[in-house]
Protein backbone atom coordinates (compact mmCIF):
# COMPACT_ATOMS: atom_id res chain seq x y z
CA UNK A 1 0.00 0.00 0.00
CA UNK A 2 2.51 2.61 0.73
CA UNK A 3 4.48 1.34 -2.41
CA UNK A 4 1.58 2.72 -4.27
CA UNK A 5 0.77 5.88 -2.20
CA UNK A 6 4.45 7.07 -3.06
CA UNK A 7 4.36 5.79 -6.73
CA UNK A 8 1.38 8.76 -7.23
CA UNK A 9 4.86 11.10 -7.08
CA UNK A 10 4.98 14.88 -6.14
CA UNK A 11 2.62 16.21 -7.50
CA UNK A 12 0.16 13.88 -5.57
CA UNK A 13 1.95 14.16 -2.81
CA UNK A 14 1.82 18.02 -2.95
CA UNK A 15 -1.80 17.70 -1.99
CA UNK A 16 -2.12 13.98 0.27
CA UNK A 17 -1.44 14.47 3.52
CA UNK A 18 0.44 12.40 6.47
CA UNK A 19 -2.67 11.31 7.59
CA UNK A 20 -4.13 9.58 4.44
CA UNK A 21 -1.36 8.23 4.21
CA UNK A 22 -1.52 6.50 8.08
CA UNK A 23 -5.15 5.74 7.08
CA UNK A 24 -4.57 3.80 4.02
CA UNK A 25 -1.38 2.08 5.61
CA UNK A 26 -3.36 0.87 8.76
CA UNK A 27 -6.05 0.39 6.97
CA UNK A 28 -5.14 -1.68 4.18
CA UNK A 29 -3.31 -4.53 7.33
CA UNK A 30 -5.94 -3.90 9.61
CA UNK A 31 -8.61 -5.04 6.73
CA UNK A 32 -5.72 -7.96 5.59
CA UNK A 33 -5.63 -8.90 9.48
CA UNK A 34 -9.36 -9.51 9.01
CA UNK A 35 -9.14 -11.62 6.88
CA UNK A 36 -6.48 -13.68 7.51
CA UNK A 37 -8.28 -14.07 10.94
CA UNK A 38 -11.52 -15.60 9.39
CA UNK A 39 -9.53 -17.61 6.60
CA UNK A 40 -8.09 -19.44 9.84
CA UNK A 41 -11.64 -19.49 11.84
CA UNK A 42 -12.89 -21.65 9.01
CA UNK A 43 -9.93 -23.96 8.00
CA UNK A 44 -8.76 -24.92 11.19
CA UNK A 45 -9.24 -28.28 11.16
CA UNK A 46 -7.79 -28.77 7.65
CA UNK A 47 -4.66 -26.48 9.14
CA UNK A 48 -5.55 -29.46 12.11
CA UNK A 49 -4.27 -32.20 9.57
CA UNK A 50 -0.99 -29.94 7.80
CA UNK A 51 2.49 -29.97 9.54
CA UNK A 52 2.98 -26.41 8.19
CA UNK A 53 0.15 -25.04 10.19
CA UNK A 54 -0.69 -27.16 12.93
CA UNK A 55 0.76 -24.63 15.21
CA UNK A 56 -1.52 -21.92 14.92
CA UNK A 57 -2.90 -20.62 18.00
CA UNK A 58 -7.01 -22.35 17.10
CA UNK A 59 -5.61 -25.17 16.28
CA UNK A 60 -3.08 -25.39 19.05
CA UNK A 61 -6.45 -24.09 21.71
CA UNK A 62 -4.42 -21.07 22.46
CA UNK A 63 -7.23 -18.98 21.03
CA UNK A 64 -10.68 -19.39 21.19
CA UNK A 65 -12.96 -19.41 18.19
CA UNK A 66 -15.28 -16.81 20.04
CA UNK A 67 -12.23 -14.51 20.65
CA UNK A 68 -11.24 -14.65 16.97
CA UNK A 69 -14.05 -13.88 15.90
CA UNK A 70 -13.80 -11.04 17.80
CA UNK A 71 -10.46 -9.68 16.71
CA UNK A 72 -12.15 -10.60 13.30
CA UNK A 73 -14.68 -8.33 13.28
CA UNK A 74 -12.58 -5.90 14.99
CA UNK A 75 -10.41 -5.30 12.93
CA UNK A 76 -12.43 -5.18 9.89
CA UNK A 77 -14.74 -2.73 11.39
CA UNK A 78 -11.64 0.11 12.26
CA UNK A 79 -10.05 -0.88 9.04
CA UNK A 80 -12.75 0.03 7.62
CA UNK A 81 -14.16 2.59 9.40
CA UNK A 82 -9.85 4.17 9.24
CA UNK A 83 -10.16 4.08 5.38
CA UNK A 84 -13.59 5.84 5.19
CA UNK A 85 -12.66 8.63 7.70
CA UNK A 86 -9.04 8.60 6.65
CA UNK A 87 -8.68 7.87 2.55
CA UNK A 88 -11.91 7.68 0.01
CA UNK A 89 -14.92 5.76 -1.01
CA UNK A 90 -12.72 3.70 -3.75
CA UNK A 91 -9.97 3.15 -1.41
CA UNK A 92 -13.00 1.95 1.24
CA UNK A 93 -14.51 -0.55 -0.91
CA UNK A 94 -11.62 -1.96 -2.07
CA UNK A 95 -10.61 -2.70 1.40
CA UNK A 96 -13.70 -3.95 2.65
CA UNK A 97 -13.91 -5.66 -0.47
CA UNK A 98 -10.79 -7.41 -0.39
CA UNK A 99 -11.87 -9.28 3.35
CA UNK A 100 -14.99 -10.59 1.64
CA UNK A 101 -12.81 -12.23 -1.82
CA UNK A 102 -10.05 -13.32 0.41
CA UNK A 103 -12.39 -14.88 3.38
CA UNK A 104 -15.05 -15.66 1.22
CA UNK A 105 -14.56 -16.94 -1.98
CA UNK A 106 -10.90 -17.75 -1.90
CA UNK A 107 -11.13 -19.34 1.48
CA UNK A 108 -14.64 -21.45 -0.28
CA UNK A 109 -13.07 -22.47 -2.96
CA UNK A 110 -9.46 -23.36 -2.00
CA UNK A 111 -10.52 -27.35 -1.25
CA UNK A 112 -12.88 -27.33 -4.59
CA UNK A 113 -10.83 -25.87 -7.34
CA UNK A 114 -7.54 -24.71 -8.08
CA UNK A 115 -8.66 -21.65 -9.58
CA UNK A 116 -8.26 -20.56 -5.68
CA UNK A 117 -4.81 -19.40 -6.85
CA UNK A 118 -6.10 -16.81 -9.51
CA UNK A 119 -8.32 -15.23 -6.33
CA UNK A 120 -6.07 -15.27 -4.19
CA UNK A 121 -3.61 -13.12 -6.64
CA UNK A 122 -6.41 -10.85 -7.43
CA UNK A 123 -6.89 -10.26 -3.71
CA UNK A 124 -2.93 -9.64 -3.04
CA UNK A 125 -3.01 -7.33 -6.39
CA UNK A 126 -5.33 -4.94 -4.42
CA UNK A 127 -2.82 -3.39 -1.56
CA UNK A 128 -0.79 -1.21 -4.30
CA UNK A 129 -3.97 0.13 -6.17
CA UNK A 130 -5.69 1.13 -2.95
CA UNK A 131 -2.35 3.21 -1.87
CA UNK A 132 -2.65 5.08 -5.30
CA UNK A 133 -6.36 5.70 -4.83
CA UNK A 134 -5.78 6.48 -1.65
CA UNK A 135 -2.90 9.15 -2.99
CA UNK A 136 -4.44 10.55 -5.76
CA UNK A 137 -8.55 10.62 -4.61
CA UNK A 138 -9.67 7.45 -6.26
CA UNK A 139 -8.53 7.03 -9.77
CA UNK A 140 -8.61 3.55 -9.94
CA UNK A 141 -7.94 3.21 -13.93
CA UNK A 142 -4.89 4.74 -14.60
CA UNK A 143 -2.24 3.56 -16.27
CA UNK A 144 0.39 3.30 -13.01
CA UNK A 145 -2.47 1.52 -10.88
CA UNK A 146 -3.34 -1.15 -13.40
CA UNK A 147 0.93 -1.82 -13.91
CA UNK A 148 0.72 -1.72 -10.32
CA UNK A 149 -1.69 -4.18 -9.92
CA UNK A 150 -0.49 -5.98 -12.56
CA UNK A 151 3.10 -6.28 -10.99
CA UNK A 152 1.65 -7.91 -8.16
CA UNK A 153 -1.23 -10.08 -9.56
CA UNK A 154 1.54 -11.75 -12.01
CA UNK A 155 4.02 -11.74 -8.98
CA UNK A 156 2.09 -14.12 -6.73
CA UNK A 157 1.99 -17.05 -9.16
CA UNK A 158 5.67 -18.12 -9.55
CA UNK A 159 6.16 -17.40 -5.55
CA UNK A 160 3.23 -19.43 -5.00
CA UNK A 161 3.25 -22.31 -7.61
CA UNK A 162 6.82 -22.64 -5.96
CA UNK A 163 5.62 -22.76 -2.33
CA UNK A 164 3.08 -25.04 -3.13
CA UNK A 165 5.50 -27.36 -4.92
CA UNK A 166 7.56 -27.91 -1.68
CA UNK A 167 4.86 -28.61 0.27
CA UNK A 168 2.52 -30.46 -2.20
CA UNK A 169 1.98 -33.44 0.12
CA UNK A 170 0.93 -31.07 3.10
CA UNK A 171 -1.52 -29.34 0.81
CA UNK A 172 -3.01 -32.80 0.08
CA UNK A 173 -3.41 -34.06 3.40
CA UNK A 174 -4.76 -30.85 3.92
CA UNK A 175 -7.17 -31.65 1.08
CA UNK A 176 -7.03 -28.46 -0.47
CA UNK A 177 -7.35 -28.19 -4.32
CA UNK A 178 -3.57 -26.95 -5.46
CA UNK A 179 -2.16 -27.28 -8.99
CA UNK A 180 0.91 -28.86 -7.46
CA UNK A 181 -1.01 -31.81 -5.86
CA UNK A 182 -2.76 -32.47 -9.00
CA UNK A 183 0.45 -32.50 -11.29
CA UNK A 184 2.75 -35.66 -9.85
CA UNK A 185 5.93 -35.04 -12.62
CA UNK A 186 5.59 -30.95 -12.21
CA UNK A 187 4.79 -30.32 -15.81
CA UNK A 188 1.89 -27.65 -15.44
CA UNK A 189 3.64 -26.16 -12.03
CA UNK A 190 7.32 -25.80 -14.02
CA UNK A 191 4.63 -24.26 -16.72
CA UNK A 192 3.09 -21.85 -14.78
CA UNK A 193 5.69 -20.54 -13.33
CA UNK A 194 7.97 -20.27 -16.51
CA UNK A 195 4.76 -18.45 -18.33
CA UNK A 196 3.82 -16.10 -15.73
CA UNK A 197 7.57 -15.30 -15.71
CA UNK A 198 7.61 -14.26 -18.92
CA UNK A 199 4.60 -12.23 -18.51
CA UNK A 200 6.07 -10.68 -14.95
CA UNK A 201 9.33 -9.69 -17.29
CA UNK A 202 6.90 -7.90 -20.03
CA UNK A 203 5.90 -5.32 -17.82
CA UNK A 204 8.68 -2.87 -17.43
CA UNK A 205 8.32 -2.74 -21.40
CA UNK A 206 5.12 -2.22 -21.60
CA UNK A 207 5.15 0.36 -18.64
CA UNK A 208 7.97 2.07 -20.95
CA UNK A 209 5.91 2.39 -23.55
CA UNK A 210 3.13 3.70 -22.00
CA UNK A 211 5.56 6.39 -20.30
CA UNK A 212 5.02 5.15 -16.76
CA UNK A 213 8.83 4.84 -16.36
CA UNK A 214 11.97 5.78 -18.39
CA UNK A 215 13.39 3.49 -20.31
CA UNK A 216 16.20 2.20 -18.33
CA UNK A 217 13.32 0.62 -16.33
CA UNK A 218 13.23 -1.98 -18.97
CA UNK A 219 16.96 -2.36 -18.86
CA UNK A 220 17.38 -2.85 -14.94
CA UNK A 221 13.91 -4.66 -14.49
CA UNK A 222 13.08 -6.06 -17.56
CA UNK A 223 16.16 -7.51 -19.01
CA UNK A 224 18.64 -7.70 -15.67
CA UNK A 225 16.40 -8.47 -12.87
CA UNK A 226 13.73 -10.54 -14.70
CA UNK A 227 16.63 -12.50 -16.75
CA UNK A 228 17.76 -13.87 -13.08
CA UNK A 229 14.24 -15.08 -12.09
CA UNK A 230 13.49 -16.06 -15.89
CA UNK A 231 16.88 -18.26 -15.24
CA UNK A 232 15.88 -19.66 -11.81
CA UNK A 233 12.85 -20.91 -13.29
CA UNK A 234 14.32 -22.65 -16.04
CA UNK A 235 16.35 -24.60 -13.83
CA UNK A 236 13.46 -25.72 -11.97
CA UNK A 237 11.57 -26.54 -15.23
CA UNK A 238 14.79 -28.69 -16.12
CA UNK A 239 14.34 -30.52 -12.54
CA UNK A 240 11.51 -30.51 -10.35
CA UNK A 241 13.51 -31.00 -7.16
CA UNK A 242 12.28 -28.79 -4.07
CA UNK A 243 15.60 -27.47 -4.06
CA UNK A 244 14.95 -25.84 -7.18
CA UNK A 245 11.56 -24.34 -6.21
CA UNK A 246 12.99 -23.29 -2.84
CA UNK A 247 14.91 -21.01 -5.19
CA UNK A 248 12.30 -19.85 -7.09
CA UNK A 249 10.41 -18.94 -3.68
CA UNK A 250 13.23 -17.30 -2.46
CA UNK A 251 14.16 -15.14 -5.33
CA UNK A 252 10.80 -13.78 -5.28
CA UNK A 253 10.89 -12.78 -1.97
CA UNK A 254 14.01 -10.41 -2.87
CA UNK A 255 12.74 -9.68 -6.34
CA UNK A 256 9.56 -7.76 -5.14
CA UNK A 257 10.99 -5.07 -3.29
CA UNK A 258 13.70 -5.00 -5.85
CA UNK A 259 11.30 -4.25 -8.60
CA UNK A 260 9.01 -1.40 -6.60
CA UNK A 261 12.22 0.11 -5.72
CA UNK A 262 13.39 0.40 -8.87
CA UNK A 263 9.93 1.04 -10.63
CA UNK A 264 9.91 4.09 -7.68
CA UNK A 265 13.56 4.91 -8.94
CA UNK A 266 12.47 4.96 -12.83
CA UNK A 267 9.08 6.56 -12.31
CA UNK A 268 8.38 9.48 -14.99
CA UNK A 269 6.47 11.14 -11.87
CA UNK A 270 9.34 11.32 -9.89
CA UNK A 271 10.84 13.39 -12.74
CA UNK A 272 8.92 15.79 -12.31
CA UNK A 273 8.53 18.94 -10.88
CA UNK A 274 5.71 20.17 -8.67
CA UNK A 275 3.27 22.36 -10.44
CA UNK A 276 2.78 26.31 -9.74
CA UNK A 277 -1.10 24.72 -8.65
CA UNK A 278 0.19 22.22 -6.41
CA UNK A 279 2.46 24.80 -4.87
CA UNK A 280 -0.37 26.88 -4.14
CA UNK A 281 -1.90 24.37 -2.32
CA UNK A 282 0.74 24.10 -0.19
CA UNK A 283 0.56 27.97 0.59
CA UNK A 284 -3.08 28.09 0.67
CA UNK A 285 -4.82 25.04 1.77
CA UNK A 286 -5.38 23.12 5.09
CA UNK A 287 -3.13 20.83 6.56
CA UNK A 288 -0.06 22.40 5.21
CA UNK A 289 2.46 21.18 7.46
CA UNK A 290 1.37 17.83 6.69
CA UNK A 291 1.53 17.88 3.13
CA UNK A 292 4.60 20.14 2.99
CA UNK A 293 6.57 17.78 4.99
CA UNK A 294 5.45 14.41 3.46
CA UNK A 295 6.50 15.45 -0.22
CA UNK A 296 9.77 17.24 1.42
CA UNK A 297 10.39 13.57 3.21
CA UNK A 298 9.68 12.17 -0.10
CA UNK A 299 11.63 14.22 -2.29
CA UNK A 300 14.68 14.04 -0.45
CA UNK A 301 14.50 10.22 -0.02
CA UNK A 302 13.80 9.58 -4.08
CA UNK A 303 16.97 12.06 -4.73
CA UNK A 304 18.93 9.67 -2.54
CA UNK A 305 17.64 6.85 -4.16
CA UNK A 306 18.05 8.55 -7.60
CA UNK A 307 21.86 9.73 -6.67
CA UNK A 308 22.54 5.97 -5.29
CA UNK A 309 21.70 4.80 -8.52
CA UNK A 310 23.68 6.92 -10.92
CA UNK A 311 26.59 5.95 -8.52
CA UNK A 312 25.79 1.42 -9.69
CA UNK A 313 24.72 2.50 -13.15
CA UNK A 314 27.31 3.66 -15.85
CA UNK A 315 24.61 4.62 -18.05
CA UNK A 316 23.40 6.63 -15.73
CA UNK A 317 26.39 8.02 -14.58
CA UNK A 318 27.47 8.80 -18.21
CA UNK A 319 23.81 10.58 -19.23
CA UNK A 320 23.61 12.34 -15.89
CA UNK A 321 27.40 13.91 -16.16
CA UNK A 322 28.26 13.66 -13.08
CA UNK A 323 30.11 10.91 -11.82
CA UNK A 324 33.28 10.41 -14.20
CA UNK A 325 33.38 6.98 -15.85
CA UNK A 326 37.17 5.54 -16.23
CA UNK A 327 38.93 2.71 -18.52
CA UNK A 328 42.65 1.34 -18.14
CA UNK A 329 44.70 2.60 -15.09
CA UNK A 330 47.30 4.87 -14.66
CA UNK A 331 49.13 6.69 -17.57
CA UNK A 332 46.19 4.66 -19.82
CA UNK A 333 43.56 6.08 -17.34
CA UNK A 334 41.10 7.95 -20.03
CA UNK A 335 37.73 9.03 -19.94
CA UNK A 336 34.23 7.25 -21.16
CA UNK A 337 33.23 9.40 -24.14
CA UNK A 338 29.22 9.86 -22.90
CA UNK A 339 28.15 9.46 -26.65
CA UNK A 340 29.76 6.18 -26.77
CA UNK A 341 27.20 4.98 -24.00
CA UNK A 342 24.75 2.49 -26.25
CA UNK A 343 21.49 3.75 -24.81
CA UNK A 344 22.69 7.45 -25.58
CA UNK A 345 24.39 6.99 -28.94
CA UNK A 346 20.84 5.14 -29.53
CA UNK A 347 18.82 7.92 -28.27
CA UNK A 348 21.44 10.36 -30.43
CA UNK A 349 20.87 8.10 -33.47
CA UNK A 350 17.04 8.30 -33.71
CA UNK A 351 17.23 12.17 -33.19
CA UNK A 352 19.84 12.76 -36.12
CA UNK A 353 17.60 10.34 -38.72
CA UNK A 354 13.87 11.63 -37.14
CA UNK A 355 16.16 15.22 -37.96
CA UNK A 356 17.36 13.94 -41.46
CA UNK A 357 14.39 12.33 -42.41
CA UNK A 358 12.37 16.06 -41.36
CA UNK A 359 15.27 18.04 -43.71
CA UNK A 360 14.82 15.48 -46.68
CA UNK A 361 10.45 16.13 -46.30
CA UNK A 362 11.19 20.03 -46.53
CA UNK A 363 13.91 19.53 -48.95
CA UNK A 364 11.05 17.96 -51.06
CA UNK A 365 8.44 20.03 -50.19
CA UNK A 366 9.98 22.74 -51.36
CA UNK A 367 11.11 21.39 -54.72
CA UNK A 368 7.82 20.44 -55.38
CA UNK A 369 6.32 23.85 -54.29
CA UNK A 370 9.17 25.33 -57.00
CA UNK A 371 8.06 23.07 -59.77
CA UNK A 372 4.75 23.88 -59.50
CA UNK A 373 5.07 27.54 -59.75
CA UNK A 374 7.66 26.57 -62.58
CA UNK A 375 4.56 25.09 -64.59
CA UNK A 376 2.07 27.64 -63.75
CA UNK A 377 4.42 30.52 -65.45
CA UNK A 378 5.02 27.87 -68.35
CA UNK A 379 1.22 27.47 -68.82
CA UNK A 380 0.87 31.26 -68.54
CA UNK A 381 3.50 32.39 -71.12
CA UNK A 382 2.53 29.97 -73.26
CA UNK A 383 -1.29 31.24 -72.93
CA UNK A 384 -2.50 33.38 -76.33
Amino acid sequence: TAFGFLSAGPSALAVASVPTFVAASLGTALCASSAATFNQIFEVERDRQMKRTKNRPLVTGAVSKDFAVGVGCLTGASGGMLLGLGTDPVTTMLGLGNIGLYAGLYTYMKPRSEANTWVGAVVGAVPPVMGWTAATGGSLFDAEAIMLGSTLFLWQFPHFFALNWMYRKDYERGGFSMVAVNDPHGDRTAGLIKRYGVYLASLPFISTALEVTSPMFAVDGGILLNGYALYVASKFDKERSNANARKVFLTSLWYLPCVMMLFLLHSRRWHEEVTEDDKLVLKNGEGVEDASSLLVSMQKFMSEVQSKGRDLCMHESIASKEVGVWVGSEANKTPIDGSKCPISLGKAMAESANSTISTTETIELKQEISDENSNTSDTYNESP
